[in-house]
């Protein structure tokens, strides 16, 4: 892939790859802008288009343009790599080799997907009931119904594959796509859709909703899957009529399958339309429901998305964190939005990220129902949010009967399993104090309770501690190596810390960069003082962390049943 690498990089200027996301002017011989991380107060953003690089100071980001599009739109190396080589005209099949066949796959289906889209979009249109159904059952306008192509699916058990095979697709290519059920029909039958599209603006699947009053809307079905047949180059006519058998569509909501194009893991619904606004605003709602998101845009909340039918996972965490530090929940105050919560925030602290909830309905169950009451109502629920913990806090007192001796065990024991999460230690004290004072105790009593607790916490036990956790550096640990890297490098500086010299180019112009922005102009004696105070700061930190390192390995040792290791590795921890 080093080729197409280089191939996408000859053909595509940094700063015009960049200047799509953030606004860029001339500072001497780089370029400077506003971070699109919204960290910033003054222009931070860096890109030198003579080294082909990046760096955001205020975020501690930098690399080239394969690096700036994953961060930018929380994507993989390999989205990134197809991204780019799309706008660049780069064919990265041809440097595969294996993969051609997997490229090709994917490009078929997207190719069908897209054309199914169409389909269901002249079938919305063609269809009295279902605009009824769209437009005024659900309330969607007309604009909202363009942005997020939403369209219908015939009640027929095979009018899109009937459709697309005239086509020239394979009924193996549709089975790729996610089109066909395992009987070999249509997936998707009598239901309103709507597509996923992934951050480049490309279909990879739908989700769909059930359409009320089916069996009025069924009649025509026929006729629109006739009429869109002999648009095409071969038609095969549909059957006119639908038995009572076929009226069974399945559940409410239905989804692609996972796919070759589609993973439910990673993809975030309504992130696409999002991620414009996420960027001005600097924040991002997560409510629970497609419909939620798609109301939420209509009502003015652009930066409204949602997992998509699954349960909220550390990749969707990391993939918005990189767009946004003001996280908000939208979940239903029921117990499933509880339990919800409750992994996410669980998820968040492990990740360091810090989340709010947005609680005040006025009674409505979810967004939807809100907004349908009036759109100022949610953009007012917006603004006016919870920190996750107090929020969750309450949700425990309205469980339990705090009047009692189990009431307070009971909600005592879930506040000290949540607080474990909350690392900032004034911040945990100061729910500490609110959970004593809901128990009329005091806050030593708390920690009491909590010693077992604390204990392993500090011998490193606990889940966040893992090995995969503690092998990716601290953000401070890492500006510290920067600077000390560049003034050795670049200054001449001379440390007693023992560094790997980077041989890659693109690491060594962004080290460059770091140094003319930070000590450009500095004489040498005020180069070496820095060297001496990066250097104790350096060590200190570098010292936490290999407590940290120990600690995730005693972990290991305990749950091995490993006493000699854990002897060792409490040695190695007490010398630190």
């Amino acid at each position: 892939m080093n080729d197409a690498k280089e191939e996408i990089k000859a053909r595509l200027a940094i700063e015009d790859v960049i200047s799509q996301y953030v606004e860029l002017k001339r500072a001497g011989r780089t370029l400077k802008g506003r971070s699109p991380w919204g960290v910033d107060k003054t222009p931070s953003f860096m890109v030198s288009p003579e080294k082909g690089i990046w760096h955001d100071f205020s975020a501690n980001k930098g690399g080239d343009i394969f690096t700036f599009i994953m961060e930018v739109e929380g994507i993989s190396f390999k989205e990134a790599l197809e991204k780019l080589a799309a706008q660049a005209g780069v064919d990265i099949a041809k440097y595969r080799g294996g993969d051609a066949e997997v490229t090709k796959k994917k490009v078929r289906a997207r190719e069908a997907l897209e054309l199914a889209t169409k389909y269901y979009q002249f079938a919305l249109s063609k269809s009295k009931k279902v605009c009824e159904y769209v437009f005024y059952k659900r309330n969607l306008n007309r604009k909202t119904v363009e942005e997020f192509r939403i369209g219908y699916a015939p009640a027929s058990g095979k009018a899109l594959k009937t459709f697309l095979k005239s086509r020239g697709y394979t009924e193996k290519e549709l089975e790729t796509a996610g089109l066909l059920n395992r009987f070999g029909g249509d997936m998707f039958r009598g239901r309103m859709m709507v597509p996923f599209i992934d951050t480049d603006g490309k279909i990879i699947g739908y989700t769909a909703r059930i359409v009320e009053n089916q069996q009025s809307a069924s009649s025509a079905d026929a006729l629109l899957t006739q009429r869109m047949s002999n648009t095409s180059r071969s038609a095969t006519p549909a059957s006119s009529h639908l038995t009572n058998s076929q009226q069974s569509f399945g559940p409410k909501y239905l989804n692609t399958p996972d796919t070759i194009l589609f993973n439910k893991s990673r993809f975030i619904f309504g992130l696409y339309q999002a991620k414009e606004a996420i960027r001005r605003s600097g924040f991002v709602v997560i409510v629970e429901g497609n419909m939620d998101v798609i109301s939420s845009h209509q009502a003015g909340v652009k930066e409204a998305v949602a997992t998509s039918g699954t349960a909220m996972t550390e990749n969707h965490l990391k993939i918005l964190s990189r767009l946004t530090g003001d996280i908000r929940l939208a979940y239903d105050g029921d117990e499933a939005g509880v339990r919800a919560a409750e992994r996410a925030i669980r998820m968040a602290g492990d990740l360091g990220i810090e989340l709010t909830v947005i609680s005040d309905y006025q009674g409505a169950k979810d967004p939807d129902e809100l907004i349908q009451r009036g759109a100022e109502l949610w953009q007012k629920a917006v603004e006016e949010r919870k920190p996750a913990v107090e929020w969750l806090l309450d949700k425990y007192e309205e469980k339990v009967d705090l009047s009692t001796g189990f009431g307070k065990k009971e909600y005592s024991t879930l506040a000290l399993g949540l607080l474990e999460y909350v690392k900032d230690k004034i911040e945990r004290a100061h729910y500490e104090e609110i959970v004593a004072k809901r128990l009329g105790v005091s806050r030593e009593d708390l920690r009491e309770k909590g010693e077992d607790l604390e204990k392993k916490i500090e011998e490193g036990t606990r889940k966040r501690f893992k090995k995969a956790k503690t092998e990716v550096k601290g953000e401070k640990l890492e500006k510290l190596e920067n600077n000390l890297l560049a003034i050795m490098i670049f200054g001449g500086v001379k440390t007693k810390v023992e560094l790997e010299i980077p041989e890659d180019e693109v690491r060594l112009g962004e080290l460059e960069m770091i140094f003319e922005k930070e000590y450009g102009g500095w004489e040498k004696a005020a180069l070496e003082k820095e060297g001496e105070e990066l250097t104790k700061r350096y060590k200190n930190e570098l010292n936490k962390h290999e407590k940290l390192k120990l600690q995730a390995e005693l972990a290991v040792a305990e749950e091995k049943g490993d006493e000699e290791e854990v002897k060792i590795l409490l040695r190695k921890i007490m010398a630190l």
